[in-house]
């Protein structure tokens, strides 16, 4: 479908002066989001300050929504294009928001406040939605499978990053839990009696390894060992293994998976124990950014002082999202926005600090605006 349409410059004009007009608030919570860290589907200080913030002015808002107790909805305009405003806030364990959600969140925020603002008068429609548990437990994708994606014509988000890029390199991933049993026995006086789950579980790691040279360059595989005996002298009778693997697309991480499974198997077999494993749901699926959205962010972007980079000559960010499976069910866009300098990565304690030092409140207030803008966009051009 076409979509030649954009909105009046006056009503751009418009947008941006309710975000900055919200700028004290918009800060505040990214502040106290960063401040207090939770992790996925426990995000409840996040839920409620967020809920608070939209219900302050006027708008209703369905709490713990679509089965999910740390997610949330709300909608504003009666006519229109349904434009879906995404707000992401769980943290990483350890390193707490490294990954900026507490900018995704704010600038969620402020983008759906201005559309909602702005709606009526516009003949535009706005879902403002709080999808928690990004960061392994696919809240996004519980919530399309339970219908928050109905009737969306368009799904919009801003992450953080080292550069401002149009989008994410946003590869499919699943996850993968490993566990070998074996059998106990005296590491010293009777070695010989035991099956060393430890072993199989390294010779796994180390095919996984030698794997690695002959995968494709744009996919990964990474894990760690979450369990590894009880002590010395004792022959590990269970080890277990924690796995990420990613490809490109949902049909190349079908293949790399048999492989990977193959690699830890051969291991479990070597060294005599047996293995079971878990292919933990939901896997994410790669992100496809749609072109029409992508460049009238670009254009809002750059006309806000961010002119989106090109990755291939600043670096991309490689990762996965759950973002990814709604862009195979509706209109999307992951655009990154500079939080950090340039080669600060996400994930970091480093980048963390940005996240909530200058760079951070600075993209929540333009990502707020160049959200908004888009949103304005979609409804001029119907449909």
């Amino acid at each position: 479908m076409s979509l030649p349409a954009t909105a009046e410059p006056s009503d751009i004009d418009a947008a941006f002066r309710a975000v900055d007009r919200r700028t004290d608030l918009l800060v505040d919570v990214s502040h106290q989001i960063f401040e207090h860290p939770e992790l996925c589907f426990q995000e409840h200080f996040a839920h409620d300050l967020l809920c608070n913030a939209l219900e302050s002015e006027g708008l209703t808002v369905q709490r713990h929504a679509h089965g999910l107790d740390t997610a949330f909805v709300a909608e504003a305009g009666s006519t229109g294009p349904t434009v879906a405003v995404i707000c992401e806030y769980d943290a990483l364990p350890g390193v707490g928001h490294a990954c900026g959600h507490n900018v995704i969140a704010a600038a969620g925020l402020g983008a759906g406040l201005v559309a909602a603002e702005l709606a009526e008068r516009l003949g535009g429609r706005v879902r403002i939605m709080g999808t928690p548990a990004e960061e392994g437990g696919g809240g996004k994708v519980l919530m399309l499978r339970d219908g928050a994606f109905d009737g969306v014509d368009a799904a919009i988000m801003v992450h953080p990053a080292d550069h401002d890029l149009p989008a994410m390199a946003a590869i499919a991933i699943q996850r993968l839990n490993v566990t070998y049993t074996g059998r106990a026995s005296h590491a010293a006086a009777a070695p010989w009696d035991g099956a060393n789950a430890l072993d199989a579980a390294v010779l796994g790691y180390v095919n996984v390894a030698a794997l690695r040279q002959h995968i494709r360059p744009d996919e990964r595989v990474h894990g760690i060992f979450t369990e590894a005996g009880e002590q010395p002298n004792i022959v590990p009778r269970s080890a277990a293994a924690s796995w990420y693997v990613r490809s490109p697309s949902v049909d190349g991480l079908a293949a790399l998976k048999e492989r990977v499974l193959a690699c830890l198997s051969a291991g479990a077999q070597a060294a005599g124990c047996t293995m079971a494993h878990e292919w933990l749901d939901p896997a994410y699926d790669d992100m496809v950014d749609d072109a029409w959205l992508s460049r009238r962010w670009a254009q809002h972007s750059a006309a806000i002082g961010r002119p989106p980079q090109d990755p291939a000559v600043v670096g991309a960010v490689v990762g996965s999202t759950d973002m990814g499976n709604v862009s195979h069910a509706v209109a999307s866009i992951h655009p990154m926005i500079a939080v950090a300098p340039p080669g600060v990565a996400i994930h970091t304690p480093e980048f963390a600090r940005h996240a909530r030092g200058p760079g951070g409140d600075a993209a929540v207030i333009d990502g707020a605006k160049a959200l908004a803008a888009v949103v304005l966009d979609r409804w001029a051009a119907g449909g």
